[in-house]
């Protein structure tokens, strides 16, 4: 009987051990699948006298293979690779939109500028005129295309951020009722159940990211980057999202509390969902302000340059472009009512940075939007006296509470309201509005030169006038005076402004007179070509040509950095993947190997119960006879 129970306890434990083997072969192509393998024990023994007889084999338990250090290490690399793709993705379609000439501003920017040449060639062609205002509208519609690009961009993190909180919800909600199931079986619990929760969590930390936390009861509790709970025990809590309280467009990521929604930090949350997050707050952000940035800047640059001139009439020349005004949204939970008005101010001042404006203890103060670094900001928030920060004047009406707090965002989406304001060819100003003799007497080497508008209804009324240097350092303009004159420092008069070349004596003198419509001048034409290159941006110090090069060098080499960046997470993630597999995956191999083993273990097992049958049977017959 003893060689009987050693060999069917054999027999029944080498039919689990291949039952086994089967079950990781049939799953060898299963995701999330850990390799299972048989623990066998020997039975207790019992003496018989001096001797010892053994009693076979017993299945001490089912093992299944699974490092928990190399399943935290997968964690963190699906949370970080989630990132990753998403970052590098949307970071590469701005890189494509900036950067591809099909969509680019080099295009219009350039023929724009190679129309103004063709009016400093033929300043008093009505075609060249006219194919400058082609060009603008050409140009304008391009900044307008690419801006709505971005926002399209915007909409869609919203709309994807929306769709990947449901998901993590539902796999959250998973992950919970397979922790009630796996704490109910207590240890009971089978693999499969704990290969499908791991499964579970990682596609979670994918789209949201997470830190997992085991119980005493065999529960995993899943937290966010931040902390928050997203699964406690058998419980899931739910993600959504709350609109912006600045934006009402603009949604942000939520988890449910006792008291309602809470909004989750960008900083707080990784995964897919991390990324969209970081995506438009560093990413597509600083890039929509900054085309805004551009097209107020050129705008405003080249309206100033027509207004220094006067058109084919004679008249002081209008705006080409027009821009719409800054834009400031109170937040939700302002209890003051006052409201800002905002106005360009210094163009090259502009940083297109996105501001947070604050009430307190009866003064305004300023901070950058997401870093909260201070921002100087001058004025009192009168008319006379508006609030000064970052080239934005800013007028106060209402009465403001303290707390209150707006969203300042400069030139965030500007470009989509660029549009060409001048319809007439003849409205260009290609002249420069006065012209200018010297008299014949003069001693001094002075010229007069560069001549602009500066107060079109005061210019309406200008006939001529006459200026008469005393010295070097004192001149009269039609007999008043004396005013003073600096080397470098314009002369002025009733809307009109004149540079001074060279060194005036006493008794110089020098004729004024306007221009006439009509002119060939294209003193101002001259002008206006060359504002692609001049000193425009940061405080006059960046030309728009070298602005927009440095804009898309800037999206390039952040698209090129995410991607190096995904390319780095991606082997990582491999080596990790590899290890994975090295301990749970199923190598045929081996298991092909086990298979054969197992057989023949059980094979001779089976050999062993029908050796035992024939002895037992042979005794049988013994006694019957």
């Amino acid at each position: 009987m003893t060689m009987l129970s050693t060999g069917s306890s054999a027999l029944l434990a080498f039919q689990r051990a291949l039952s086994t083997v089967g079950n990781n072969v049939a799953n060898s192509a299963t995701p999330g699948y850990s390799r299972q393998r048989v623990e066998l024990a020997t039975r207790p023994g019992q003496g018989v006298g001096a001797a010892h007889i053994g009693s076979g084999v017993d299945v001490a338990k089912l093992q299944r293979l699974a490092d928990s250090l190399v399943f935290a290490r997968q964690v963190d690399s699906s949370s970080e690779l989630g990132r990753l793709q998403q970052l590098s993705t949307m970071s590469g379609r701005i890189d494509a939109l900036v950067s591809d000439s099909a969509t680019g501003l080099g295009g219009p920017w350039s023929g724009f500028f190679g129309a103004v040449e063709g009016v400093v060639a033929e300043p008093t062609s009505a075609v060249a005129r006219g194919q400058v205002l082609a060009s603008a509208e050409q140009l304008a519609a391009r900044w307008r295309s690419m801006d709505q690009q971005l926002a399209g961009m915007e909409s869609e993190t919203n709309e994807r951020m929306a769709a990947q909180a449901g998901e993590a919800n539902r796999i959250a909600s998973e992950i919970a009722h397979l922790n009630r199931d796996i704490v109910s079986a207590g240890g009971n619990a089978t693999p499969e159940l704990l290969d499908q929760r791991d499964m579970r969590v990682q596609q979670l930390a994918r789209l949201v990211g997470g830190e997992t936390v085991m119980q005493d009861d065999g529960a995993m509790n899943v937290f966010t980057a931040g902390g928050q709970a997203m699964v406690l025990g058998n419980r899931a809590m739910a993600l959504g999202t709350v609109t912006d309280p600045f934006r009402p467009d603009r949604l942000q990521l939520a988890l449910d509390g006792p008291n309602g929604p809470v909004q989750l930090p960008a900083s707080s949350v990784s995964g897919e969902v991390g990324g969209l997050l970081e995506f438009r707050n560093r990413v597509l952000d600083p890039a929509r302000a900054e085309v805004g940035r551009l097209a107020v800047s050129f705008a405003r640059s080249f309206n100033a340059g027509q207004n220094a001139g006067v058109d084919y009439n004679g008249q002081p020349g209008a705006d080409l472009f027009s821009v719409p005004a800054p834009r400031v949204d109170r937040h939700a939970g302002n209890g003051g009512s006052a409201t800002l008005a905002a106005a360009f101010g210094d163009t090259g001042a502009l940083t297109g940075h996105d501001l947070t404006l604050r009430f307190d203890g009866g003064a305004w103060s300023a901070t950058r939007a997401g870093s909260g670094q201070p921002v100087a900001m001058t004025g009192s928030g009168t008319a006379a006296d508006p609030l000064r920060v970052d080239g934005v004047e800013l007028v106060v009406a209402g009465a403001p509470a303290n707390g209150d707090r707006f969203s300042l965002r400069p030139t965030s989406g500007a470009a989509s309201g660029l549009q060409v304001a001048l319809s007439d060819p003849a409205g260009l100003a290609a002249a420069s509005p006065l012209r200018t003799s010297a008299d014949t007497a003069n001693l001094g080497n002075a010229s007069l030169g560069g001549a602009r508008v500066t107060d079109p209804a005061a210019f309406a009324a200008f006939s001529g006038a006459s200026i008469e240097f005393i010295d070097a350092g004192q001149y009269t303009v039609n007999g008043a005076g004396p005013y003073p004159h600096t080397a470098g420092n314009p002369i002025t008069g009733p809307g009109w402004s004149l540079q001074v070349e060279g060194t005036p004596v006493a008794g110089d003198a020098f004729s004024l007179a306007r221009t006439a419509a009509r002119s060939s001048d294209n003193g101002n034409a001259r002008a206006l070509a060359g504002l692609d290159t001049a000193g425009v941006l940061a405080g006059g110090t960046v030309g728009m040509t070298e602005g927009l090069a440095q804009f898309t060098g800037r999206v390039g080499s952040d698209a090129r950095h995410a991607e190096l960046t995904l390319d780095a997470q991606s082997a990582i993630d491999a080596q990790v993947t590899a290890e994975r597999e090295s301990v749970s995956g199923v190598n045929l191999d081996e298991e092909a190997a086990d298979l054969l083993r197992y057989q023949q273990a059980y094979q001779a097992a089976a050999q062993v119960i029908a050796t035992a049958d024939t002895l037992f049977q042979s005794l049988l017959g013994a006694v019957r006879r």
